[in-house]
């Protein structure tokens, strides 16, 4: 039997002989969600409590739970990232950022990555070509305004379009990281208007690791978190050794890690993991340009 490739060379390695890149990823939609006083439809439907409504009213307490990313959960990953002396990336909505200044200005004053979520905290996979391009282009503007820089990666909200990777090309993006299919990146290329192919770093996101599952499941614990991101840390870090170089990527979100009750997870997680000195805790853009100037477009 014919097993898939290993999807990293042979005799490739990060920085410094590493074999495993762990990314932690912070998504701040906090202030961009749906908001009836904004002008939106409908209020953000994503909540906690899983309420929905079918009368578009006003859903108070839901943009306070979301403020609670802001005004707490942010400043305490922020000092659990500051004492365990690790980088992350932040997959920032522009509005976001925009609304919360001072955490732009936290993130630069770390050395972090702003990385592009879109301006608002929406679905582009249902917009014509034209409103998806602007979108994008709106939310890089924002984040330079308040980050003093350009995104070099884009990630949607759950879905994209076909032509979202064309677009973030002729926008200048490096990397795209709307993708699950593995646990190394890997190069696409890309088809342009006039027909020809571009080559575009695909860097693989991860759903099973993502702190969402405290919202989507009310028996998830802590423990269970950390227990499972431990796990996946471990098998990846023994695999890199013994078989190929490995990435890990952690999502989180300041208003569901953020609270009391979970944040200790983060702790330990992060506790863990800076206890190995052969894993390179780094920005998703530190890893994209590194398999780039190692690894040959396919």
């Amino acid at each position: 039997m014919k097993l898939p490739r290993d999807p990293a060379p042979q005799d490739f390695t990060w920085p410094g002989g590493k074999r495993l890149a762990l990314s932690i990823v912070v998504n701040v939609e906090e202030g961009a969600e749906s908001r009836i006083d904004e002008g939106d439809r409908g209020p953000e439907p994503v909540d906690e409590l899983g309420v929905t409504l079918k009368k578009p009213i006003r859903m108070y307490g839901n943009e306070t739970n979301y403020q609670y990313g802001i005004n707490r959960g942010a400043p305490r990953v922020l000092k659990l990232l500051d004492e365990a002396g690790v980088n992350a990336t932040w997959t920032a909505c522009g509005l976001a950022l925009e609304k919360a200044p001072w955490l732009a200005e936290a993130i630069v004053a770390r050395g972090d990555e702003p990385c592009n979520h879109g301006y608002k905290w929406a679905f582009t996979a249902f917009m014509n070509e034209e409103a998806e391009a602007e979108f994008i282009r709106k939310g890089t503007e924002s984040i330079e305004k308040t980050c003093g820089r350009k995104p070099a990666g884009w990630l949607s909200r759950y879905l994209h379009s076909d032509a979202t990777r064309r677009l973030l090309k002729e926008q200048g993006y490096f990397y795209h990281m709307d993708d699950y299919s593995d646990d190394f990146p890997f190069w696409d290329q890309v088809e342009m208007k006039d027909g020809h192919h571009e080559p575009m770093v695909i860097l693989p996101y991860a759903i099973d690791s993502n702190d969402m599952k405290f919202w989507l499941d009310p028996s998830f614990t802590p423990n269970m978190w950390l227990d499972y991101a431990t796990r996946t840390f471990d098998w990846l870090r023994t695999e890199a050794a013994e078989e190929g170089a490995r990435m890990m990527s952690i999502g989180l979100h300041l208003r569901i890690i953020g609270r009391p009750g979970r944040i200790a997870a983060l702790r330990d997680f992060l506790s863990y993991v800076t206890g190995h000195d052969d894993v390179w805790i780094t920005t998703r853009e530190a890893i994209a340009r590194h398999f780039a100037e190692n690894v040959q477009p396919g």
